[in-house]
């Protein structure tokens, strides 16, 4: 099986299980409703009690309060993926399951950035230019490392390292969708989604028909996205070319 053949078989085989499970979990669009009320409503709370001396653990509140954000969408993704639904008690578990694993890499996204800016002082570099330089990096480099954290049993180093892996080994089977899909993302929200753990599109409060259409199409899209990227990866992650081509012979 040549590259093009694997591609086209791999993208024939996440699209028709990611449209399956879109279509028995459509209720997962509504959920980055549910993120930005709360996550609106926690700042609120947070920099009305930790306010004066006390602000300084407001910053370690609220990257407690992402990961735990970040870590329910995964769980929700996780459950897809999985046994193709979500539950009630899904939303109710996911604040937790992957807190730690989460809170750990932004803990060592925040030493790297420490290490970075120490650099680009003493070398006396354009701080912010190397600082878009590696965000560049991280976003290509480490884009699926979402799903290895909800896919794969492994520590947030390992998670990491993973994902670079993977990412060495997949690159073009995994950017070509993706690419698309952040295309057509962009013309229907005009908005380059950039953050890798995003667990949802910007509201924006528009609430004009048109504006509640849009951002409802363009978070069903967005849904989707994450739907197909975790079958892609779980595909990728768990067979090689060669067992795809002898895998299709078998059930041709």
């Amino acid at each position: 099986m040549n590259l093009f053949e694997d591609i086209i078989l791999v993208n024939k085989t996440t699209l028709k299980k990611s449209v399956n499970s879109f279509m028995k979990n459509w209720v997962i669009v509504f959920t980055g409703i549910v993120y930005a009320f709360l996550n609106i409503a926690i700042i609120v709370v947070v920099s009305t009690l930790f306010s004066g001396i006390l602000s300084i653990l407001a910053g370690l509140i609220m990257a407690i309060v992402s990961s735990s954000l970040i870590s329910n969408y995964l769980y929700l993704l996780f459950n897809i993926i999985n046994y193709d639904r979500i539950t009630l008690d899904n939303f109710k578990e996911g604040f937790k399951y992957f807190l730690w694993k989460v809170y750990g890499i932004f803990f060592i996204a925040w030493i790297g950035s420490f290490i970075l800016s120490s650099i680009g002082g003493i070398l006396g570099t354009n701080e912010e230019l190397l600082s878009r330089l590696v965000s560049i990096i991280i976003i290509v480099a480490l884009n699926p490392l979402p799903e290895t954290i909800y896919q794969k049993y492994l520590s947030s180093g390992e998670s990491i390292r993973y994902a670079f892996e993977f990412m060495k080994e997949n690159c073009i089977n995994w950017v070509i969708p993706n690419v698309i899909f952040h295309i057509i993302l962009y013309f229907i929200t005009n908005t380059w989604l950039l953050n890798i753990f995003a667990t949802h599109l910007s509201f924006n409060f528009d609430f004009t028909l048109k504006g509640v259409g849009l951002y409802v199409l363009g978070q069903a899209l967005f849904s989707f996205i994450m739907i197909y990227r975790g079958h892609l990866f779980k595909l990728l992650s768990t067979s090689t070319p060669r067992k795809r081509m002898y895998m299709n012979k078998f059930y041709n």
